[in-house]
């Protein structure tokens, strides 16, 4: 089967519009929608975001793979879709995602339908094909692109398996000795010789892109290797005994449990797949030089691992829950705020009894949008943690939260509790016999998990952030002018340290708790952020608009651009650039960010909705002077840009 049998030409996007890693979930989601390759979109995105969360299949190198094997799809097939200005996908490079390839994968799809995306995920790992389908413009162009790059790998690996074959033909003909000779002559003996497993939950993608990258660079570093993949089909390329006993090390990359007692008393190295791929010189040579812990089997299964990965530290995990309830509540903030923002402007011009201005109200305010914001947050946060189960308690803590005054923060708190009691639950209840298994998700955790994350909530939790975040909002009522704008600067500066990574979250989620715990009356923090999130993108545009010799044409180009996207508060804009030029960028852009921020303090200025920057800016008390903040902050970002960047030297 050749690969273009699954990405067909008409669920190609050759021009991506997605600026966020969710909103290219939901257009690659649509194009298989369309073509009718899927059945239901929720089940299937449910399962796209469950994959997601337990790592990013943002590979790195400008290119996401999401995938999923639901009942929800009719037909296996593999969007493809381009995306000139990149998206942030949460990469594991950090880098913005270029090239996506969805695959979609029925419950029980055929041998034949997985070989096919392995081959598929084996070719991504060639840098030359790569920009060689950034610079395709048609589906046609695509299609024929992965059939020639397909017929020229199936050539070489049959040419290779030939040889092969012809090798281990001549060695049974020979004796013994005639072995050995060839054996020294080729090197064999002294040549260093490592094995590997490679593993993913789903097995479609990433275990076979470790497998041909780990190979790839042993190649490059004259070091025999074999691998073995655990993919959707099972282990395949099975390790011998004899294999593992001549290895001078064990590379498991896997992101599930893979048979571990084998390598009992050799030095293993357990890493994410995402380090097969990415890591996979350095994994190879601690291999080679046994630098990795002895393995030690516990006898008690054959999978004794209890996991193929390293811990995942505290704080990561912490960050990964608190921005699931972050980026399923930022639509509800966004869609709700600008209507808010509207309705406004509508209140000024006809007045509150407008019939416009109270549906916009109604649609946007504490009765629409903004009434899910805090239990959608935690909610989310407990869905991470505790998977579906916890959704209901960690909404219902997060409603209670929001209904007794504890707002953002008791709600962040509603959230991680409910998702705790979840996993407390599975282990109390594991002892019940099989029997009631099918009790547990419809009656035992729905009901425990409710009564106790209420109970929690109503007699701890509320009554203590609910204190905190009245005493935060009176403090933050009554700040001084010089406290305000210290503040002002930090949360203006945060928008632009990561252009929206922890830190730029961090800064966002402050402010809208201050704005929502208000009642949606204190927008100053909300001046402060947006002021700084929309410096990055103007001191860009304004950096290759007016010191063109200093950037190719292609950042002059994708510069203009940046003009659009900082004026409607998109930071991300900058983050090609970022990436490029950390340096010069980051620092010139947290100076001016931080300048923008704390001018909107000095300024006393306030803003009563949570997004839309330019377009919501006539709702502030003082619309010029944030636009003012806005505009020197932009220009001193963009001239220590300029002047500070060396100019482009043209060969």
């Amino acid at each position: 089967m050749r690969i273009t049998d699954l990405m067909i030409k008409e669920t190609m996007i050759m021009d991506l519009q997605a600026t966020t890693k969710e909103a290219a979930i939901d257009e690659l989601i649509a194009s298989l929608a369309t073509s009718g390759r899927i059945n239901d979109k929720v089940l299937f995105k449910e399962k796209i975001l469950k994959r997601e969360s337990e790592s990013s299949t943002g590979i790195g190198g400008g290119i996401a793979m999401p995938h999923a094997k639901t009942t929800a799809v009719n037909e296996p097939t593999v969007v493809f879709a381009k995306s000139t200005r990149g998206v942030d996908y949460e990469s594991l490079d950090g880098e913005p995602a270029h090239l996506f390839f969805m695959i979609a994968a029925p419950e029980g799809a055929a041998n034949t339908h997985l070989r096919t995306l392995a081959a598929l995920s084996k070719l991504l790992i060639d840098s030359d094909f790569i920009e060689k389908l950034m610079n395709t413009t048609s589906p046609d162009e695509v299609s024929a692109l992965f059939d020639a790059q397909q017929a020229e790998k199936e050539a070489a690996e049959k040419a290779k398996a030939e040889a092969k074959a012809a090798r281990e033909q001549a060695k049974q003909q020979e004796n013994a000795t005639v072995q050995q000779a060839e054996a020294t002559l080729e090197g064999k003996d002294n040549k260093p010789f490592v094995v590997a497993v490679t593993a993913c939950p789903t097995g479609i993608a990433h275990t076979f892109m470790a497998e041909d990258a780990l190979i790839k660079k042993a190649q490059e570093m004259g070091v025999e290797i074999r691998v073995e993949t655990n993919g959707s089909e099972g282990a395949q390329t099975v390790l011998t005994d004899d294999e593992i006993r001549r290895a001078s090390g064990v590379i498991v990359a896997a992101d599930k449990n893979v048979e571990m007692a084998r390598f009992d008393g050799k030095p293993v190295l357990q890493r994410p797949v995402s380090d097969g791929i990415r890591k996979s010189e350095e994994l190879i040579r601690k291999a080679m030089n046994g630098d990795a812990p002895i393995y030690h089997s516990t006898g008690k299964s054959s999978s004794d691992s209890s996991s193929s990965n390293e811990k995942t530290k505290v704080g990561s995990k912490i960050y990964k829950d608190l921005m699931n309830g972050i980026s399923h509540m930022l639509p509800f903030v966004v869609g709700g705020g600008i209507l808010l923002a509207i309705s406004f402007l509508i209140e000024q011009t006809a007045g509150e009894n407008s019939q416009i201005f109270k549906l916009l109200q109604t649609i946007g305010g504490g009765e629409g949008a903004f009434f899910f914001l805090i239990p959608i947050l935690a909610g989310f946060i407990a869905m991470s943690i505790g998977d579906r189960p916890a959704l209901m308690p960690g909404m219902v803590g997060g409603l209670m939260a929001a209904n007794s005054n504890a707002g953002f923060l008791g709600g962040l708190a509603a959230g991680f509790l409910a998702g705790y009691v979840i996993i407390g639950l599975r282990k109390l209840l594991a002892g019940l016999p099989k029997t009631l298994d099918g009790l547990k998700p419809i009656l035992l955790y729905p009901v425990l998990g409710l009564f106790i994350t209420g109970t929690i909530s109503y007699y701890i939790f509320d009554p203590i952030f609910g204190g905190i975040n009245t005493w935060l909002v009176n403090v933050l009522n009554n700040l001084g002018t010089g406290n305000a704008v210290i503040l002002g600067l930090i949360l203006g500066g945060m928008m632009s340290i990561d252009m929206g990574g922890p830190f730029n979250k961090a800064a966002y989620a402050f402010a809208i708790g201050v704005f929502t715990s208000s009642g949606n009356v204190n927008g100053t923090m909300m001046a402060a952020v947006m002021a700084g999130g929309m410096v990055p993108p103007l001191a860009i545009a304004l950096a290759t608009t007016f010191f063109k010799n200093k950037f190719t044409e292609q950042e002059r180009k994708s510069g203009l651009t940046n003009y659009v996207l900082g004026l409607s508060f998109i930071t991300e804009g900058a983050i090609p650039f970022a990436a490029a030029d950390p340096l010069r960028i980051l620092t010139s852009c947290i100076i001016g960010s931080a300048v923008a921020g704390g001018l909107t303090q000095l300024w006393g200025i306030n803003i009563p909705a949570p997004h839309g920057g330019i377009f919501v800016a006539a709702l502030a008390n003082h619309a010029l002077l944030f636009l003012l903040a806005v505009a020197i902050g932009a220009v001193i970002s963009g001239l220590i840009l300029g002047i500070w960047k060396k100019v482009l030297v043209t060969k």
